[in-house]
């Protein structure tokens, strides 16, 4: 794991720019503490620098930038290539080769001078961002893995094209004058991040996963060309026709392969162990092929709806792992909040990042790369919230929006606190999983589901924090997403695999993986996510739901092997989400930080936002009459990191 960055544009005298490469390379150090380097061609205006996070080949064979043997091609890579021992060979059976040492990195160079670009980035399995500069051709390639695993940033700073691992590496060039694109703060605001191709800053892009871009310095547009998708997976596949057992036994199969290959490093691997289906199966195969107890990592909480450790703890005991947990205190957990924003080199308010930092700087005590179970909901529906929907708009879709947008008028004429008092006598009555908080606020938010048109406008609403984030962004806009068209969906089979589909193209790369690339690459952790071997993702993609969630459990697959391991009645319960209890704290120990981004002086800033709806949700919020945490959440990160940037620009100027 490690961070790259680069620029192509001439601006000064040679060795100047391998010199302001390797600065923007230090401004993200922690993805690669072991080494460091810089490159460039004074004459053609390319400059390219690395931070490594040694894992293959520690030796300086390992090193980068690096240089094809040919030498026509220089390259820096982030990530890695799980089947490079495999295209060695396949290369070794081609031509004799010279190999200078053991590195992934030295295997993909030379594939790309033997076989071109894009027939060696259909032939790699792995989790990739790299640049890659032709001295022939004088040209620079960005690509990124099939899945977006590892970032990749790109975009013009004045003539000069740049690209980085995070943002921030950006700062250490000498022409960056960024501007906060309105567009992006309005969709951050819906959403808790800003999806791809967006970026926070204007002119400043995502390259988006199975993509890769060529850029010249006589073109300024770069050309931007898919090598995967997940449309092009399930325009390909053919519906599985085989049985429940056959696709369990196949998934099996392809979750070891994948495994396998990703326990291959020179360095201490572990796995985090939440307790639920999916990171439980990751370990349980895990150790299934070890000749030694796995090193598994567990954060708990004192708060019972956010604590699986338990769970982790009876399932680790079964497998037999060396198993590490941390009981984390609510003010160990709130002492983080002010490192996010650095952390994050966008604003990102997913409030699971919190844990899943706490899980990494765990680990990283004792293992340089960690496993995890991400993936799995996307792939194997594993989120409530596809039935929800389903379910929903299939019952309210037969009935005439006029008397739907009725109904939600009426529903929503009695305020919140008027159905508390109704409903306060008639709660210690109702069984446990019948008793809810804040009724009143339940109420308003589901009548206005109602008059909504479509099962898309459904699905987007369940995934807003904002429902009207252009309300609280002065001038601001939403531009297309994946969930309004900004590219065509394949032909799905229904609803489910509609939200599905939508999910592993956008949510997953956009909030999941970002969240815990960040989270552990500011441990220094290599994190590896067996379940988005590209060969399982397209296996998935041809499931049918009935096998997905075959006696109506959701990713009965993955349950079936993971039940080999581990007793059912360990992993068979109601699933609980890795997040953090932030309306509590918002409400207690945060109320003053909080208190402070969200004044009427602060929100109004430099024009940005919008204070009175923000105002507004937050005194409600602190009455208890309604629970704005997630919203609330969305301001209060999108602030302190723009307080944070504005730091850093006093600090620049200075």
């Amino acid at each position: 794991m490690c961070g790259i960055t680069g620029f192509l544009g001439r601006f000064g005298s040679a060795g100047q720019n391998a010199a302001v490469a390797q600065r923007m390379a230090g401004l993200i150090k922690h993805r690669g503490p072991d080494d460091n380097g810089a490159w460039e061609d004074a004459e053609a205006g390319i400059a390219m620098a690395q931070r490594r996070l040694a894992v293959l080949d520690l030796s300086a064979a390992g090193h980068q930038p690096m240089l094809s043997s040919c030498g026509r091609y220089v390259i820096v890579l982030n990530g890695e290539i799980y089947n490079y021992l495999e295209i060695r060979r396949q290369l070794d059976t081609e031509a004799t080769h010279p190999w200078r040492g053991r590195s992934d990195t030295e295997v993909l160079l030379e594939a790309v001078a033997r076989w071109g670009l894009k027939t060696t980035l259909q032939r790699c399995t792995g989790m990739f961002a790299f640049a890659l500069w032709d001295r022939r051709e004088r040209s620079l390639v960005l690509a990124r893995d099939r899945l977006g695993e590892k970032p990749l940033y790109y975009g013009y700073i004045g003539t000069t094209f740049a690209f980085a691992s995070e943002i921030k590496a950006f700062r250490g060039h000498p022409g960056w004058k960024p501007e906060i694109d309105r567009a992006s703060v309005t969709l951050l605001m819906r959403y808790n991040y800003v999806p791809a191709p967006y970026s926070i800053y204007k002119g400043i892009y995502k390259l988006r996963p199975g993509h890769f871009l060529v850029v010249t310095e006589n073109v300024r547009a770069p050309n931007i060309e898919s090598y995967w998708s997940p449309r092009d997976a399930v325009e390909g596949n053919h519906l599985f026709k085989g049985s429940r057992d056959d696709a369990v036994s196949t998934l099996d199969s392809l979750l070891r392969q994948s495994i396998k290959g990703q326990m291959i490093a020179d360095v201490p691997v572990g796995a985090f162990l939440s307790g639920g289906v999916d990171s439980s199966t990751v370990v349980a195969l895990m150790q299934s092929m070890s000749t030694r107890p796995v090193r598994t990592f567990t954060i708990g909480f004192d708060q019972a709806d956010y604590n699986e450790a338990r769970y982790a703890r009876e399932i680790a005991g079964r497998l037999g792992t060396d198993h590490s947990e941390l009981y984390v205190t609510e003010r160990e957990a709130m002492d983080i909040v002010p490192a996010l924003p650095e952390m994050y080199c966008e604003p990102f308010a997913d409030s699971s990042q919190i844990p899943t930092y706490l899980v990494s700087r765990l680990a990283r005590q004792d293992v340089t790369v960690s496993l995890s179970g991400d993936g799995g909901d996307e792939l194997f529906s594993g989120y409530a919230r596809y039935r929800l929907a389903d379910d929903f708009w299939k019952t309210v879709s037969r009935i005439p929006r006029s008397l739907r947008r009725a109904a939600a008028g009426l529903a929503m004429l009695p305020s919140p606190a008027l159905y508390d008092r109704l409903a306060s006598p008639l709660m210690p009555l109702m069984p446990d999983h019948r008793r809810f908080h804040q009724v009143g606020d339940q109420v308003h938010k589901v009548a206005q589901f109602l008059p909504l048109r479509t099962l898309d406008d459904v699905y987007r609403r369940l995934c807003s924090h904002w429902n009207n984030p252009a309300e609280i962004v002065v001038g601001g806009f939403e531009p297309p997403t994946m969930l309004t068209g900004l590219e065509a969906l394949p032909a799905l089979r229904g609803n489910v695999e509609r939200m599905m589909y939508i999910d592993l193209a956008s949510y997953l790369p956009d909030d999941i993986l970002v969240k815990i690339d960040r989270a552990a690459m500011a441990a220094s952790l290599e994190t590896r996510v067996p379940m988005l071997d590209h060969r399982i993702v397209e296996f998935a993609l041809s499931l049918p739901l009935a096998i997905l969630r075959a006696e109506n459990k959701p990713k009965w697959p993955l349950r079936q092997i993971l039940h080999r391991y581990v007793p059912a009645e360990l992993v068979d319960r109601p699933k609980m989400g890795f997040g953090a209890p932030i309306g509590h704290w918002l409400r207690g120990a945060l109320r003053d930080w909080a208190e402070d981004l969200l004044s009427e002086r602060s929100l109004q800033g430099d024009g940005l936002l919008q204070p009175k709806p923000i105002r507004r949700a937050w005194q409600e919020h602190l009455s208890g009459r309604r629970n704005h945490q997630f919203p609330l959440w969305n301001v209060l990160m999108f602030q302190a990191w723009r307080s944070a940037q504005q730091r850093h620009q006093s600090a620049l100027a200075a």
